[in-house]
């Protein structure tokens, strides 16, 4: 029985670490083209951009919600960064499924990219 309840707990764990890492190579892999951790290059930084939606949104349920449905379909109207469009124009449309954007908004709000200090 023990040894189940190790096997159970090492899965358990393994699915966290796998589903953080997927997020974290979704992010890593998309979002790091315009937007840097730490610094204003092509598109605000993700410091700036998180920020900027935790202000707005501090539940995590709404932030995700929130922007989620904003990238999968961008629009000035309705963005909360109305200063960033003006300086780098509106977000393309990416295209992306709405659940792959769901885990980037999630990952945008659980990373503090100010620790991790910039490292892409």
């Amino acid at each position: 029985m023990l040894k189940s309840k190790k096997l159970l707990l090492f899965l358990s764990v393994s699915c966290l670490l796998e589903a953080d890492n997927a997020s974290s190579l979704l992010f890593n892999g998309n979002c790091l083209t315009c937007h840097h951790e730490t610094k204003t290059v092509s598109a605000p930084s993700m410091v700036e951009l998180r920020s900027r939606y935790l202000s707005v949104f501090s539940k995590k349920e709404d932030f995700v919600n929130y922007m989620s449905a904003w990238v999968e379909h961008p629009n000035a109207k309705t963005s909360i960064m109305q200063d960033a469009i003006k300086k780098h124009a509106l977000m393309p449309d990416l295209g992306f499924d709405k659940e792959v954007l769901r885990d980037i908004s999630t990952y945008i709000y659980e990373t503090d990219f100010k620790k991790r200090g910039g490292l892409y």
